[in-house]
């Protein structure tokens, strides 16, 4: 069987050049004589890797030089607890409540001070993003905090709040990489790798140095102090250091690519071949308010749950893999992070078509 198409909400697909790239240096990186499975994270080879990996993504996100880059463990879900850790020191923070995750860091917040929820969508299964222009933020909040795309849900803010003032902390685990971003709109960006830039088992957090204190909550882990991380360069303890040489390899494949103007375009127009199916099917329809939408995850429905698994099981039998939606939602769901070629998407929406005329 040949390689089919991942659909994947993460660990994804991955492009096929970085995975031969891996394949080919598997026994051998750089003769050295061993895998970077096995090297030694203080040695020069993973040195150079490391800050090879550094150097890359801030060219491509143009990171300033006063924010920290970090590699970082514990997935996305750790640092829901290491963020107002770090960050609460008047004890108060405003979370935007836009799907599963940004409920699971508002709650993991609650352990730690007051959290308040300035926004939510939660009246409408999370099928938009709520007008953020001019949110009731408490004065003494020390962060605004967003999920800014809902992998689940299938929403993605297209304007970052007004936070008034107030440091904003995004989640970007699900849109990481996949368009240009103005670093300098915040304090802290974080996500996993395992949707849009590596295998599972790597956080990358960006933060500004000012954020990046000894004044921490009482009781915070050193491990989970951002301070411990960035003064030792991510290497306080062994990193997960196979998933940061994949995380490379990516970022010298999406500058080789066109950067992220380039990768941005490529997405819009993958997206847009699905939306533009579902706003003209008779049998499926998107979840999302159309302004909202995710270029990364979009769910669908047929509004007959025996017909959504049909479709589920005959599009994995033709080489559709990972398209059943997320239990919250139901239905189907097609992730189609950077490395889902347009032809995935494509021949996706010829298979849809047949489906549809066959059943209905």
């Amino acid at each position: 069987m040949g390689r089919v198409y991942n659909f994947s909400a993460g660990p994804a697909v991955l492009p096929e050049e970085v995975l031969k790239e891996a394949a080919e240096e598997m026994l051998d990186y750089q003769g050295t004589g061993m895998s970077v499975m096995e090297m030694s994270h203080r040695s020069k080879a993973f040195d150079s890797i490391i800050k090879d990996a550094e150097k890359d993504i801030r060219e491509l996100m143009n990171i300033p030089d006063n924010y920290k880059v970090l590699f970082l463990q514990g997935g996305a879900s750790q640092q829901f607890a290491a963020v107002p850790m770090n960050l609460m020191k008047n004890g108060k923070a405003a979370y935007i409540v836009t799907g599963q995750w940004a409920k699971k860091a508002y709650q993991e917040a609650q352990m730690y001070g007051e959290a308040v929820a300035v926004a939510s969508s939660a009246d409408k299964t999370f099928s938009y993003i709520p007008d953020c222009s001019d949110l009731d933020i408490p004065d003494d909040a020390d962060y605004v905090y967003i999920c800014e795309n809902n992998t689940i849900y299938g929403t993605k803010f297209k304007t970052l709040p007004n936070t008034k003032g107030h440091t904003l902390v995004a989640d970007v685990s699900s849109c990481f990489l996949s368009e240009p971003v103005d670093v300098t709109k915040y304090g802290v960006i974080y996500g996993g790798v395992q949707k849009n830039v590596g295998p599972a088992g790597v956080v990358i957090a960006i933060i500004r140095e000012d954020l990046i204190t000894d004044d921490v909550l009482p009781g915070t882990p050193t491990m989970l102090k951002w301070k411990t991380q960035a003064d030792a360069d991510s290497l306080y303890n062994t990193p997960p250091c196979y998933g940061i040489y994949i995380c490379g390899k990516v970022f010298k494949w999406i500058k080789k690519m066109g950067g992220l103007e380039a990768m941005k375009a490529h997405n819009e127009k993958k997206a847009k071949i699905l939306y533009d199916y579902l706003d003209e099917s008779k049998l499926f329809k998107g979840t999302v308010e159309p302004k909202d939408r995710s270029l990364m995850n979009v769910p669908f429905v047929t509004g007959n749950d025996e017909l959504d698994k049909k479709f589920v099981a005959e599009a994995k039998a033709a080489g559709f893999e990972n398209l059943k939606g997320h239990r919250t939602v139901g239905g189907m769901r097609a992730s189609i992070y950077n490395a889902m070629p347009i032809e995935g998407v494509e021949k996706l929406v010829e298979f849809m078509k047949k489906f549809e005329a066959e059943n209905s």
